[in-house]
């Protein structure tokens, strides 16, 4: 996982339309919270993105802008943001080089590992949270960076 207060690499992938999307275009319009989920539709990842979906007006309110990142192609995240209503871009980093770029590749290469990164416009990691299993911690990471948005 990369390190709170170092520079969150540029990158490019395609959206859930085949677009192209980029850090930077994503961090055009403030703050990002960027997390990565192992993969669509299994039980724990539509957890997670409901639960971020739940927050989303929120996040929104506050100016933070939000993106997942898996390593599913555009047709499954399509189809993975219809079922579950996901009003935010979904990534897709099926070669996974983002993933690991952003040290969140899964033990010996398998998998990905649960992280979300707070970013902030100049491409600093102002806070980020690795927890694989417990999704709450992803939850309360979420509200700290929304309490911290109300402040500033």
């Amino acid at each position: 996982m990369l390190a709170v207060g170092s520079r969150a690499p540029e990158f490019t992938l395609p959206d859930q339309s085949g677009r192209d999307v980029s850090l930077t275009s994503l961090l055009n319009r403030g703050p990002v919270v960027l997390f990565f989920y192992p993969a669509d539709f299994t039980p724990g990842c539509t957890r997670e993105v409901c639960m971020v979906r739940d927050l989303y007006p929120d996040l929104v309110k506050h100016g933070l802008n939000t993106a997942g990142i898996s390593p599913q192609d555009a047709s499954s995240h399509t189809a993975f943001r219809a079922r579950h209503n996901l009003p935010f871009t979904l990534l897709s980093d099926p070669d996974k080089s983002v993933i690991r770029m952003y040290d969140v590749n899964g033990p010996l290469g398998f998998g990905v590992r649960r992280a979300t990164y707070l970013i902030d416009p100049a491409r600093v990691i102002r806070d980020a949270v690795l927890a694989d299993f417990r999704i709450e911690r992803h939850e309360e990471f979420i509200r700290r960076a929304l309490a911290v948005s109300r402040a500033g």
